[in-house]
């Protein structure tokens, strides 16, 4: 057994070699390493038809039109681009509202709360002790002012599966706009955006073995609905959306990195749904142990965990060689989670809980060593505190 077991991948995946074998054609004088903006020279029109070809096959993999697909940093800066965006700053949007939801990553939290100082109000649906939200809540919610429903498919930290086809079908019927948070889906499930009604999604790279730094907003090609401003003013690339030199070999990154994940899907999940069950099955019988979130209606990929009277910092310390986590990565050093809070849990049961993560080089072994680590562990910890 290594040392060094990697349990987060939630928060990040490795790099897959087959990727990086890709992206070093297009860094060197010997490589494609032109600005795809200088289309008059060979140098400009490879990197631009390269950038092109990866286009149409992350179009195609998610089943949208090649213009639909815009590239960015991140998926943080897909989701601001996206919420932002559709304001249009020449219209009063003083009465206008947002609908998300408590359990939302930070990147939609925190946009929203810029909005909501502009004058725009935001309205949050609660959801169960699971982490589902209500979904005739949402009807209620939607109004002649609602300019933009922002639902996540995955939670990133408890794992639990929102109902987008359906959420889709309530903002067609309404004719609202509808924004969906796939970081932790886009790579492990299969999206066919010809049917399902979304109208933006925002996904990156790093969380499916590809380059971090780049990141995806589709952005359905329906301007008689709604119009994205750019947050990015400069050259004009991407359609005018997004300003910037475009990074080729982070582009082809992306591109690879799909393609090999949506090839792998349905293999790589059943793998995965069984390691899930393997490290419950292994430590379910431990006292005090309780589930945040629910095991059915949850990605195979995330676990989150707690166990009453360990102080989680304490628990990720002793067992050092296992990365697990907290929370989310993007709150872990600053709050406590606000979407266990959102389940209902107290400030001891939030500081309780752990969340595994499985992914493409998580092995039965690993699981088995995680097991006995853990056992052993919280018996040291609760003998020692």
């Amino acid at each position: 057994m290594k040392k060094l077991i990697y349990l987060d991948y939630a928060s990040t995946t490795p790099m897959d070699e087959r990727v990086l074998k890709k992206m070093n054609n297009y860094f060197t004088i010997n490589g494609i390493f032109g600005n795809p903006s200088s289309y008059l020279n060979i140098f400009g029109i490879e990197a631009k038809n390269s950038v092109e070809k990866a286009r149409c096959n992350i179009a195609n993999i998610i089943g949208s039109k090649k213009e639909e697909i815009i590239f960015t940093s991140s998926a943080t800066e897909s989701i601001n681009l996206a919420i932002k965006g559709i304001i249009n700053i020449n219209n009063s949007y003083y009465q206008k509202n947002i609908i998300t939801s408590i359990s939302e990553h930070k990147a939609v939290l925190e946009t929203c709360y810029y909005m909501q100082k502009l004058g725009i109000k935001i309205i949050y649906l609660k959801n169960s002790n699971i982490g589902s939200i209500n979904l005739n809540d949402l009807k209620e919610k939607i109004t002649n002012n609602t300019i933009l429903v922002s639902i996540m498919h995955i939670n990133n930290e408890i794992g639990t599966i929102n109902d987008i086809k359906y959420i889709g079908n309530i903002c067609k019927k309404k004719n609202i706009v509808f924004h969906v948070d796939a970081t932790q889906s886009i790579g492990k499930y299969q999206l066919n955006l010809k049917k399902i009604n979304i109208d933006l999604l925002s996904f990156s790279a790093h969380k499916f073995y590809g380059p971090k730094g780049i990141g995806v907003l589709y952005i359905r090609n329906n301007k008689k609905k709604f119009k994205i401003n750019p947050l990015i003013h400069g050259g004009g690339q991407e359609n005018g959306i997004r300003s910037g030199t475009l990074a080729v070999h982070q582009i082809i990154g992306i591109s690879e990195a799909l393609n090999i994940s949506v090839r792998e899907i349905n293999e790589e999940k059943k793998r995965i749904k069984k390691l899930k069950q393997q490290l419950w099955d292994g430590i379910k019988n431990i006292n005090g142990i309780y589930i945040n979130g629910d095991l059915k209606n949850s990605s195979p990929y995330i676990i989150n965990i707690g166990f009453k009277k360990i102080f989680n910092k304490i628990l990720m310390i002793e067992m050092k060689n296992i990365a697990i986590s907290a929370s989310s990565a993007c709150i872990s050093n600053t709050h406590t989670s606000h979407v266990l809070k959102s389940l209902g849990l107290t400030k001891n049961l939030i500081q309780s809980s752990i969340r595994f993560s499985f992914g493409r080089f998580t092995t039965k072994k690993e699981i088995n060593y995680t097991i006995e680590y853990l056992h052993s562990t919280i018996k040291k910890i609760r003998k020692k505190y």
